[in-house]
This record gives C-alpha cells, sequence and structure tokens, in this order.
C-alpha cells in the first residue's frame, strides 16, 4: 500500500471519527491544530485505521510525533503495513 492509498484510509477515518465531510485532505494538515483531534479522538482514528487497513496498533508505544501531519500518520501506519525489515 502506498502512501496516497494510506492518506485516503486517514481521510475516510477522519471523517467518520470527526463526523464531517472532508472532501480532501492535504498531507501536510496538522491533525490536532489544523484538524481539531484530541486525545480520545485519536484512539478513535487508529481503531478506524486498523480495522480499514488491517494493523493492530499498540497505543502506548505510539510516540507523539506520530500525529504531527496526516504524512507522519500515514508514514508510520506504511512502515507498520511493511513489518520489520529483515
Amino acid at each position: 500500500m502506498n502512501r496516497e492509498q494510506i492518506v485516503e484510509h486517514i481521510r475516510v477515518a477522519l471523517a467518520t471519527v470527526l463526523d464531517r465531510k472532508i472532501p480532501q485532505l492535504d498531507a501536510d494538515a496538522r491533525l490536532v491544530e489544523d484538524l481539531g483531534l484530541d486525545s480520545t479522538t485519536v484512539v478513535e482514528l487508529m481503531m478506524a485505521l486498523e480495522d480499514s487497513i488491517g494493523l493492530e496498533v499498540d497505543l502506548d508505544e505510539l510516540e507523539p510525533e506520530v500525529f504531527s501531519t496526516v504524512a507522519t500518520l500515514a508514514d508510520f501506519m506504511r512502515a507498520e503495513a511493511l513489518g520489520p525489515v529483515s
């Protein structure tokens, strides 16, 4: 799965979690400052992404930097999907 596909998953999940239409999503959009996420909606977003992408992420091991922008979250999810490098 490439970054653009993951950004689309994030857009759909955000629309569900925030209960509003998000016709397009800029990868540079900041999740907290621009989109208004808080700790509860971040958890809801991650649960929605786990369901749509099919990943299981340990929320306790996530660094706050993952949630800086849509791009940082997409890169994290892509790395998780690819698995550990051998």
